[in-house]
C-alpha cells in the first residue's frame, strides 16, 4: 500500500490560505477520486477540496478552523499499489546557510537519480499538476525536474494535456538540456540557502476596554478581510485621480427602458453594466492598467476580467468577476452583472467566479457616499469608485451661450499604483471611462 498526500490546492493567484470549516470524511472512510473530503473557507468565497485519487482516509493533519497555506499537505490517503513518490515525507526543516552546501549535494544527488529512474511526479504549492499529466508525464519517462521546466498555459500557469503534448513533440528533436536542469536546480538552492527574515512582532496600541463596553469577536471572513487591506496598503503606493461625469443622458435612457426590460427578461436593467462597459472600453484603450506587478516584472494580463465588488447581508465584501468584459455587448452585461450579483446574495458563488481579475469597480454611491478611495484589490494595480449620482445644477455651453441646467452628475475616484501606474495614465484611464459615459447614444437600444 501506498500513501498519498492531499495538499491544499491553488484557487487563483491572490488567494494563499484557507480555513478548514468542516470534515466530510473520517478517518477510516473510503473516498472515490473527485469526491469532496473537506470544505474551506477563503476570505472570498467557500468551496470542497476532492480527493484526486481512490483509497482510503489515514490522517488527517488539521483541524477544522485551523488556517492552511496553499500546497500544504492536510490530509493522507492510502492507495493501491507499490511505492510511490508521493508517498507522505517527512516535513521539510528550514535550511540553514551554513547547510546550503549539503542543500546542493542532495539536489544533485536528485537530478542523478532522475535521469536514471524516472519516478512519479508530484504538485507543489508552485506547481499543480492533474491526474491526467501525471499520467502523461510517466508513460513518457518525464521527470519531476523535467516536468518543472514546462510552460503552463492553463489557469494560474497550471499545464495542460495540451501543454505536455506539445512539449513532447518538440522533445523528441530537442531533449531538455542539461543548462536547463541545472537552471532548476539553482532555483532551489537559492531559495534553500537564504536566510529567513525574522519575524517582526505588531506595535499595535493596546485598547484598553471598561466594564460597560461590548466585546465582538471578528468574524473569519472579517479577519481576512483585514489582513488583506493591510497587505494591499504595504504593498502598493496608492494615489487617487478624481473626476465628474455628466451622466444626464444615461439617467434619461435607463429610465426610458428599464420598465420594458424587466417585462422581457423579469431582471432589473441598473446602472452597473453601463458603467462596465466603459470601463472595459477604456482598459482596452490603455493596457497598462490592465497590469499586475511581479518581483521586477510587469505583468500585461491578455483578458479583460472586472471584479465588480459587492456587499454581502453580514457588511463584508465579495468581489465576483465579469470574464472577457470587453467581448460582451450591453445586453450580455447586464445578464452577467445581474447574475453574479444575485449569486453573491445567496453565497451561491463558484471559486471560479471570484478569481482572474484584472480591474475591480467598485460603486460606493450605493451607499450615498458621493466618493471614496478604495483599497487596490491585489494583485491587481487600479480600482475605480463610483460615486452616487446627484441632481445637480450646472452650466451649459450652447451656440446661443452658456446657461444653467438640471444635470445628473457623478464623481468617480481612480486609485491605483503608483509603483508602475503615474499619475498621467491614472488620470488619462479615468478620463477615457468619463468620456465613454457622456457620449452614450441616447438613441441606443437593448
Amino acid at each position: 500500500m501506498a500513501k498519498f498526500e492531499l495538499k491544499l490546492p491553488k484557487m487563483g493567484e491572490s488567494v494563499a490560505e484557507a480555513t478548514i470549516t468542516s470534515w466530510l470524511k473520517d478517518v477510516g472512510d473510503t473516498i472515490e477520486a473527485d469526491e469532496a473530503v473537506l470544505e474551506i473557507a477563503t476570505d472570498k468565497v467557500d468551496s470542497e477540496v476532492p480527493s484526486e485519487v481512490d483509497g482510503v482516509l489515514v490522517e488527517k493533519l488539521y483541524n477544522v478552523d485551523d488556517v492552511v497555506q496553499v500546497g500544504q499537505t492536510i490530509a493522507v490517503i492510502e492507495i493501491e499499489g507499490g511505492g510511490d513518490s508521493e508517498a507522505v515525507a517527512p516535513k521539510a526543516e528550514p535550511v540553514a546557510e551554513s547547510e546550503a552546501p549539503k542543500a546542493v549535494a542532495e539536489i544533485t544527488q536528485t537530478i542523478t537519480a532522475a535521469k536514471a529512474t524516472v519516478e512519479p511526479v508530484i504538485s507543489s504549492g508552485e506547481r499543480f499538476y492533474s491526474p491526467l499529466v501525471k499520467n502523461i508525464a510517466k508513460q513518457e519517462g518525464i521527470a519531476q525536474v523535467e516536468l518543472d521546466t514546462i510552460p503552463g498555459t492553463g489557469k494560474d500557469g497550471r499545464v495542460t494535456k495540451n501543454d505536455i503534448k506539445s512539449y513532447l513533440q518538440s522533445r523528441s528533436s530537442a531533449p531538455v538540456t542539461e543548462s536547463k536542469v541545472e537552471t532548476v536546480v539553482q532555483q532551489k538552492v537559492e531559495v534553500a540557502s537564504k536566510p529567513a527574515k525574522p519575524v517582526e512582532k505588531s506595535t499595535s496600541t493596546p485598547v484598553v476596554a471598561s466594564g460597560e463596553d461590548e466585546i465582538i469577536e471578528m468574524t473569519r471572513m472579517g479577519k481576512l478581510i483585514s489582513k488583506h487591506m493591510v497587505d494591499s496598503v504595504q504593498t502598493s503606493a496608492h494615489v487617487q485621480s478624481f473626476i465628474e461625469a455628466d451622466v444626464t443622458d444615461i439617467w434619461n435612457w435607463r429610465n426610458k427602458h428599464k420598465n420594458d426590460f424587466k417585462k422581457r427578461e423579469g431582471e432589473n436593467l441598473t446602472f452597473t453594466p453601463i458603467f462596465m462597459e466603459a470601463v472595459a472600453k477604456a482598459l482596452r484603450d490603455y493596457p497598462m492598467m490592465n497590469i499586475s506587478v511581479q518581483g521586477d516584472n510587469i505583468i500585461k494580463k491578455k483578458h479583460i476580467n472586472l471584479g465588480m465588488a459587492a456587499a454581502l447581508s453580514d457588511g463584508n465584501l465579495i468581489v465576483p468577476v465579469i470574464k472577457d468584459a470587453d467581448q460582451l455587448n450591453l445586453f450580455g452585461m447586464a445578464k452577467k452583472v445581474n447574475d453574479l450579483a444575485n449569486r453573491a446574495r445567496e453565497n451561491k458563488l463558484n471559486p471560479d467566479d471570484i478569481q482572474g481579475g484584472t480591474y475591480t469597480v467598485t460603486n460606493v454611491g450605493t451607499f450615498g457616499s458621493i466618493m471614496g478611495t478604495p483599497i487596490i484589490n491585489q494583485p491587481q494595480v487600479g480600482i475605480l469608485a463610483l460615486g452616487a449620482i446627484r441632481k445637480v445644477p450646472a452650466v451649459i455651453e450652447t451656440p446661443q451661450g452658456d446657461f444653467i441646467g438640471i444635470r445628473y452628475k457623478m464623481f468617480m475616484s481612480h486609485s491605483y499604483d503608483h509603483r508602475v501606474v503615474n499619475g498621467a495614465l491614472g488620470g488619462q484611464f479615468v478620463k477615457a471611462v468619463k468620456d465613454y459615459l457622456e457620449a452614450w447614444d441616447s438613441s441606443r437600444e437593448i
